[in-house]
């Protein structure tokens, strides 16, 4: 299986959730808009005033869409589901 990315959007302060929230769907326009086969995004609060929006990506796709829509961070992305 070849290796995925986490894009990482952070978000800070009190509205991070609902920014979080709202980047999502333009995470979600785009992948339409360039027909890329991404089915992977969500957000997600990680305290009260942090969020995150996130996309992964296959390894081949990382360096062209982090080029293009600035993630603040990446990592490594193991589906949680399919892990024994």
């Amino acid at each position: 299986m070849e290796r995925q990315i986490k894009l990482i959007w952070d978000f800070k302060g009190e509205a991070a959730l609902r920014t979080a929230e709202h980047h999502e769907i333009h995470l979600k326009e785009y992948i339409v808009m360039e027909k890329l086969p991404i089915s992977i995004t969500g957000f997600s609060a990680l305290s009260e005033m942090h969020a995150i929006a996130f996309m992964v990506v296959n390894d081949e796709q990382m360096i062209a869409l982090r080029d293009v829509l600035k993630p603040h961070r990446g990592e490594l992305y193991e589906d949680k589901k399919n892990t024994p």
